[in-house]
């Protein structure tokens, strides 16, 4: 399926609103680029790393806005910068015991320096506009930025998060702890897109400390408004949940019930969900 077929079909009145917030490029391609490539979506990319902005508008181009901010909770704070290709900055100490637990990890997240910063609520920032999707990979200040966006993430579609199973860092919040608090708001989990597991120190497998056995370690979640009684969801966030189901994630079913359920209400032609399934079954 080409990727403004769906879009076209849904009859989206705007492109979507995408934040990825420690949007670094370490090498691996966002799953919302597609859409942003196609000028389907617009990105907002939070990094409050300078050294990375250069290669985001490279990447991105005039389709990105750039946002320094180190968001969180409003308060003052410290960054902990480890080495950029790591991705282990934090606003959260790094656990010495923890590290340690794990092969390697002393060494990665070791902290080059510390820097006094100001947060920003995700709800202070006036240029950033209500979300329809959300990807967030801030090592362990995820709740925080949550906690204090409710305003911008009133009408989000989807949100995908980096959640630890076992915390790298001193205070940090645990998966069961964002869990409770998305659930909260209206989210249940759909899918996991990655599931990071790492070899306990100090037994290595083959010799390589990257290579594990069974402890897990953290994982990238995505949530999806609860789509199992979606009275309460307004037709333009249901179209933004099919848009991301299919396109981001590939949830042919996710997708198809949202278009099923709005072509059964009015709000698409009678023949939507067939036509959708005729454009999944060309592109197949």
């Amino acid at each position: 399926m080409a990727t403004r077929d769906l879009f076209e079909l849904l009859a989206l009145e705007r492109p979507l609103q995408v934040a990825d917030i420690g949007a670094a490029d370490l090498g691996e391609a966002p799953v919302y680029k597609a859409l942003v490539d196609a000028g389907l979506a617009q990105l907002n990319a939070f990094d409050a790393d300078p050294r990375q902005h250069a290669a985001l508008r490279q990447l991105y181009g005039d389709r990105v806005r750039i946002f320094p901010q180190v968001v969180g909770d409003g308060a003052p704070a410290t960054l902990y910068l480890a080495a950029p290709q790591s991705g282990m900055t934090s606003l959260f100490r790094p656990s010495t015991d923890h590290l340690a637990f794990f092969n390697g990890f002393e060494r990665l997240g070791q902290v080059e320096r510390e820097l006094a910063v100001e947060t920003t609520r995700l709800d202070d920032i006036e240029d950033l506009p209500e979300l329809d999707f959300l990807k967030m990979d801030i090592q362990g200040g995820e709740l925080a930025a949550l906690r204090h966006g409710t305003a911008k993430l009133a009408r989000c579609a989807m949100v995908q998060l980096e959640v630890s199973f076992v915390p790298l860092y001193e205070g940090q919040p645990s998966f069961g702890d964002i869990d409770v608090w998305m659930r909260g708001q209206g989210f249940i989990p759909h899918c996991f897109t990655a599931l990071k597991k790492w070899s306990i120190a100090p037994v290595l497998r083959d010799g390589d400390f990257r290579s594990p056995f069974n402890q897990l370690l953290e994982a990238d979640i995505v949530y999806v408004r609860d789509p199992v009684a979606p009275g309460g969801l307004d037709p333009e966030l249901m179209k933004a949940v099919a848009l991301l189901a299919h396109h981001n994630f590939y949830s042919i079913d996710l997708a198809g019930r949202m278009i099923a359920l709005l072509a059964a209400r009015g709000d698409l032609p009678a023949d939507a969900f067939e036509r959708y399934l005729a454009l999944v079954n060309a592109g197949a």
